[in-house]
């Protein structure tokens, strides 16, 4: 069994409007075949097709306000109700108080502890291993995550061997960051990695926050790109795709990206999308952010 966790940051089921919503105006024909040609939206919210399952999925767990990605994150990889827990929502990272509950029930943990092996297939440049030398404790859910159960945050030199994938997906901003050897390369090349990698792993997390980013900057053309590029990824990862023993799970935190009327989060439901081995039952089991990562747990136990 393989599981293939695809995290989304920042991602809701808005209006059936391409004038405030960019997934109405992106070309997105893999994820478009995957939801039988359709796209979930306020009226339209669950999409069931023969090898396809998108629920809508409750970000807001009970507590007022908008949710944020600390709490809405703990949420998704512990399955603790962490806003209820601080009573309120809270982000973009976990507080001091959420801490001790990452440590002790992650999704990794959980699974090292079966006895599965585990990956975050993010790449990370030297920058950010600096900022963590330097003691900065602002982290977020997945990289504290790893930080608690000695799960490597990969470097350049996995990316450089196609053993990790970059956050923006192309590696368009390596150059920048002090790295010129490392080219662009087109997304289905970087969702083909991906599922190499996957192949060495029971359970492998990749992690998008780019659509929480052009939310928040509310560019049409910004957004458009970002999901064009997100919606190439998913082609590589399936051109491959093994649907008799993988499962792939697609997940948000919070709304945002499917409204740019607003600067602001969304109280909307997020889609959790699942395809291949065990999808249909695995997404009946889907109601809030929380029940993820202890059925995503579940599916190991054999």
């Amino acid at each position: 069994m393989r599981a293939i966790l695809l995290f989304l940051d920042g991602v809701g089921i808005g209006r059936n409007d391409p004038e405030s919503n960019p997934f109405f105006r992106a070309r997105l024909p893999r994820l478009r075949s995957l939801l039988g040609n359709e796209l979930p939206h306020s009226r339209h919210k669950a999409i069931s097709t023969k090898g396809a399952e998108l629920v809508p999925t409750n970000a807001t767990l009970g507590v007022p306000g908008l949710p944020q990605s600390g709490t809405g994150q703990t949420a998704i990889f512990t399955g603790a109700n962490a806003a209820k827990i601080i009573k309120r929502h809270f982000g973009p990272h976990p507080t001091t108080a959420l801490r001790p509950i990452i440590d002790e029930k992650n999704i990794f943990r959980q699974l090292k502890s079966k006895g599965k092996s585990v990956c975050f297939a993010n790449a990370f440049p030297q920058q950010f291993f600096d900022y963590i030398e330097a003691g900065n404790r602002r982290l977020t859910v997945t990289t504290l995550s790893c930080q608690f159960t000695g799960v490597p945050l990969l470097r350049t030199e996995s990316l450089i061997r196609n053993q990790a994938v970059s956050a923006d997906i192309t590696r368009s901003r390596w150059p920048e960051l002090g790295y010129p050897e490392l080219k662009p390369i087109t997304p289905h090349e970087a969702g083909k990695h991906l599922w190499n990698i996957s192949a060495a792993h029971d359970f492998t997390l990749f992690e998008y926050w780019l659509p929480d980013h052009a939310g928040h900057s509310r560019n049409m053309a910004e957004a458009v790109e970002i999901l064009e590029r997100f919606d190439g990824l998913l082609a590589g990862l399936l051109e491959d795709f093994d649907e008799r023993d993988s499962l792939l799970v697609i997940i948000s935190d919070h709304g945002n990206i499917e409204d740019l009327t607003t600067k602001t989060h969304t109280r909307n439901s997020v889609p959790c999308i699942t395809y291949g081995k065990g999808h249909k039952e695995f997404a009946g089991k889907i109601r809030n952010l929380t029940h993820l990562a202890p059925t995503l747990v579940k599916l190991f136990d054999d």
